[in-house]
């Protein structure tokens, strides 16, 4: 049997099957990945930025506007209601409304009369109107070994606890991480804002690829 070979036509271009192609491989890939990344990296740039500016507000504003204070505990003595690294918020209360029960802030009597923020087990008031508490931490086999007299005509009572805050704190009171918030942040806003305005269009990237 006879084999009929194709004739090739003058002029005419030899078809070859398609060679694996490298940069389309990976224009494959780094295409969307860099679509992805241009839209998230906006968002992401926000959300970090939303979190200082809530942070500050909380911190610094909020206690100026509405009264209360913040407090970093650094003991579990709470434990498990408010853990070392929490952050309490406390607001003022006449002294004659602190009753058992209450969880308050005050300076401990003895020592350096650093502040203890415990559980009130019983409350004395005496003739010329002091208040005199017996404290006990919740996480701890026994009570304070004082009876404190408070201070002034308020104490403070915690409202709410914001968990792990306190460690964001003093991570940002670190002398690298405030150099770097110091510089890093105009850095990174003003890449943001370069971003948002010189960002090809997807058409364009498309265009390039």
């Amino acid at each position: 049997m006879t084999a009929v070979l194709p004739v090739r036509r003058p002029g005419a271009a030899t078809q070859l099957p398609p060679a694996g192609d490298t940069r389309s491989a990976y224009d494959r890939f780094a295409g969307p990945a860099r679509r992805y990344l241009g839209l998230l990296a906006p968002w992401l740039v926000r959300g970090v930025v939303g979190l200082a500016v809530a942070v500050f507000v909380f911190l610094a504003v909020g206690p100026h506007l509405l009264g209360y204070r913040t407090m970093t505990m650094l003991t579990g003595s709470m434990a498990p209601e408010i853990e070392a690294g929490d952050v309490t918020v406390v607001t003022p209360i006449d002294i004659a409304d602190v009753t058992e029960g209450m969880v308050i802030a005050y300076h401990q009597p003895i020592g350096d009369r650093s502040l203890v923020t415990h559980r009130v087990i019983s409350v004395e008031s005496g003739q010329d109107g002091t208040v005199s508490v017996r404290t006990k931490g919740d996480a701890n086999p026994a009570a304070d070994p004082w009876t404190a007299t408070l201070e002034g005509d308020t104490a403070y009572q915690v409202r709410a606890v914001v968990p792990e805050l306190g460690h964001l704190i003093q991570a940002l009171r670190a002398p690298v991480v405030a150099q770097v918030l110091l510089y890093g942040a105009p850095a990174l806003l003003a890449g943001w804002l370069l971003l948002s305005i010189w960002r090809p269009t997807t058409d364009q990237e498309e265009d390039r690829a």
